[in-house]
């Protein structure tokens, strides 16, 4: 763990270094930590500015991930509610602020991805065990059996909310976390080593089945097999980790459904979220409802949308029209993030989304980078359901992250003389 804190770097880069390791550590909690820290970082990158540095800034690598957020700010100008677009324009900026602060500073990232992403992923194993703590610290608090660890009162966001955050985003940090230790325990040597890893993986895995996100659980047992079996295995060790996982995911699968919250909300609420209509009284107003009303929207301006920040407005006409009163009260947003493109900047936005995806997951293939594809998929596959770049937490995730890997791919145009575009 020392080790992650100590580098060997001029004095300027040290200082980039520990700012981008507090932004990690923040990143789970108050949103104010993560701005400051940030903050902080833009003073000093403005101060060591490197004349060379200046050139990134028109690199693709730099103009792609901030083309998402020049989308915001277009579709602005034909806004159902320019005022809410602003306040998203408002959220997003990091989208326009990442890539560039990344691109500017002079640390090499490359250097230190993995000792960076290793603190990410430390950081999040340590929420892990404090919300696992705070949890059975109410449980015998109240004289509650230690099975109530496994219902309702203890899952979703109720595990979360000792941290005020998501579950959803929460889990999909574990995610990542998860797998940047999988993969040291992978590439590294040493018993110890490997046996902290997969201590911190079980504690991970735990947490993103406690927090019960449909999605990123899904998404991350795609993910595993697939993103190993291509990027970091060959051959009988392939073959045998394949087989591992389908028995992981098997045994998953069968714990998952002998506990009755689990069952409920990984099993039935799937069911009723996909089902046309009412499957049960649990749901009343399934996803696919609410995605079927989006759907008529995007049809009656299918190539621009209706403009950034018209979307729940819209929505929110739609429910009370169809009677989905929840959601109407709730002011639900079109939770997937593709059909808030098509939304709020038609087929021309959600093209230009997928592009910023198809390039993060191109240079992950050209570089072999198994975190890199990992994280673009994670991302493609939350999408799905969920608005991402609505929410703060998601926002910082989505553009640090992203910005990280290009600028570490950036990072050999001058620190290993390779000129090579991707």
């Amino acid at each position: 763990m020392k080790a992650l804190f100590i580098i060997d770097d001029s004095t300027a880069n040290k200082i980039s270094y520990y700012h981008l390791a507090c932004f990690l550590i923040t990143l789970p909690f108050d949103f104010f930590y993560s701005q400051l820290v940030l903050m902080s970082l833009a003073v000093h990158t403005v101060i060591h500015l490197e004349k060379k540095s200046w050139r990134l800034l028109l690199h693709k690598a730099t103009l792609i991930p901030v083309s998402i957020y020049l989308v915001s700010l277009v579709t602005i100008s034909y806004s159902y509610d320019a005022r809410e677009g602003f306040n998203i324009l408002g959220r997003q900026s990091a989208i326009l602020f990442m890539p560039l602060l990344l691109a500017l500073n002079p640390l090499n990232l490359l250097k230190y991805k993995l000792q960076l992403l290793k603190i990410f992923a430390f950081t999040c194993t340590a929420v892990m065990l404090y919300l696992y703590a705070d949890a059975l610290h109410t449980i015998l608090y109240f004289h509650l059996p230690l099975s109530a660890l496994f219902t309702t009162a203890f899952i979703n966001h109720n595990f979360s909310l000792p941290i005020e955050m998501h579950a959803t985003y929460l889990s999909l940090y574990a995610a990542f976390a998860l797998l940047v230790f999988l993969y040291a325990a992978i590439s590294e040597s040493g018993k110890r080593k490997k046996i902290g890893y997969l201590i911190c993986i079980a504690i991970l895995f735990a947490g993103v089945v406690q927090l019960t996100s449909r999605a990123v659980f899904g998404g991350m047992l795609l993910v595993i097999p697939v993103g190993v079996s291509f990027f970091l295995l060959a051959g009988k060790r392939r073959l045998l980790f394949l087989g591992f996982s389908g028995i992981t995911a098997l045994v998953c699968f069968i714990l998952i459904t002998k506990v009755n919250a689990f069952k409920i909300r990984y099993v039935s609420e799937l069911k009723n979220d996909i089902a046309e209509a009412t499957v049960n009284d649990e749901i009343l107003e399934p996803r696919v409802a609410r995605w079927q009303l989006a759907y008529e929207l995007v049809k009656q301006s299918p190539v621009i949308g209706y403009g950034n920040g018209s979307e729940k407005e819209l929505l929110r006409q739609k429910y009370f029209e169809n009677k989905l009163y929840i959601s109407y009260l709730a002011a639900f947003n079109a939770h997937s993030e593709y059909l808030s493109f098509l939304l709020r900047a038609g087929v021309i936005g959600l093209c230009i989304y997928l592009f910023v995806l198809y390039y993060g997951v191109s240079v992950a293939f050209k570089n072999k980078d198994f975190l890199f594809f990992s994280f673009m998929a994670l991302i493609a596959l939350v999408s799905v359901s969920e608005n991402i770049l609505d929410v703060n937490k998601g926002i910082f995730f989505y553009s640090f992250f992203l910005s990280f890997f290009l600028a570490g791919n950036n990072a050999r145009l001058f620190y290993e003389g390779n000129p090579e575009t991707f």
